[in-house]
């Protein structure tokens, strides 16, 4: 659980991020893959991030300073959305300034739903992190969904669609599990 963690702000434009010498981790996935929920998780407060109902909701980044040591970043969802597409623009030129002009950002994570292969959109979120040469891991969410027993077979499904080299981590913010060892990467890239 990471202490004293506090939403501080939504950006809905460049001019408007954040300037700070804080780290930042940052959270990337398709709309309705479960942020939230790993963010009000991580924090132990089920109220802090807005779970929605409906995907697409979230058009900005939404900061989350943690005990004003470092900041957890919350990305707006891909891949399903009622955005118009000057909205969809706005919104990926904001996530690709924010990424491409930030020395802050110490680590990545990509959170794909264990139960379904990735999209295309997952496969191109993934290319691109892999380029940037930015850490990340895989976080497949929502493993409370899945027999235990099936787990290792979905996270080799998920590897294998997305050609991925890292180990992935399966994820339930019902069960907790997971939830330690996220925790320690975090802490790990924030020191």
């Amino acid at each position: 659980m990471l202490k004293n963690m506090k939403f501080e702000t939504s950006v809905f434009s460049k001019n408007k991020i954040i300037n700070t010498d804080l780290k930042q981790i940052v959270l990337v996935g398709k709309s309705n893959v479960g942020k939230s929920s790993f963010i009000n998780t991580l924090s132990n407060n089920k109220h802090l991030a807005k779970v929605g109902n409906s995907p697409g909701k979230t058009k900005c980044l939404n900061f989350y300073n943690v005990n004003n040591d470092f900041y957890i970043v919350d990305l707006p969802g891909y891949g399903y959305s009622n955005m118009s597409k000057i909205e969809k623009e706005n919104t990926s030129d904001l996530i690709n300034y924010y990424i491409e002009t930030n020395k802050n950002i110490s680590h990545i994570f990509l959170l794909v739903d264990i139960r379904h292969n990735p999209t295309k959109d997952d496969r191109l979120m993934y290319d691109w992190l892999a380029q940037k040469g930015i850490p990340f891991t895989i976080i497949a969410t929502k493993a409370d969904k899945v027999a235990k027993t099936k787990i290792p077979e979905y996270l080799n499904n998920i590897t294998k669609v997305l050609f991925a080299k890292e180990n992935i981590i399966a994820y339930s913010s019902i069960l907790k599990i997971g939830t330690a060892e996220i925790e320690n990467i975090i802490l790990n890239n924030t020191k």
